[in-house]
């Protein structure tokens, strides 16, 4: 039975080749992207909350990091229209572990 090519089965290969592209590569590429992934997760946990604690104002934190990691999206949305360098590699799994991290710690903390 052939699949049919509908938007949503589109939108999953595009979304399964985003994920795939970060990890494919040389060797040089792959463990670049997962330390960039790794380190962004140590910053969202302790660079926040260093951050948090030096200001001691949550909604600015909170505000400032949104801002922050949205002004990355579209900065990048702009310029990289294909595969991406390795800088915007590094950049992208960074902005991902920060909010993985951001998010966690939202959890733990149950707000």
């Amino acid at each position: 039975m052939p699949i049919q090519a509908t938007r949503f089965d589109r939108l999953q290969r595009q979304g399964a080749q985003v994920l795939s592209g970060s990890f494919q590569g040389s060797w040089r590429r792959r463990s670049v992207g997962v330390l960039a992934l790794l380190f962004g997760f140590y910053a969202g946990q302790n660079v926040t909350s260093w951050w948090l604690q030096t200001i001691g104002q949550r909604p600015l934190v909170v505000l400032s990091v949104v801002l922050l990691l949205e002004l990355v999206v579209r900065i990048r949305t702009r310029v990289v229209q294909c595969r991406p360098a390795l800088g915007w590699l590094v950049l992208d799994n960074l902005r991902i572990g920060l909010v993985y991290a951001v998010v966690l710690e939202a959890f733990k903390l149950g707000s």
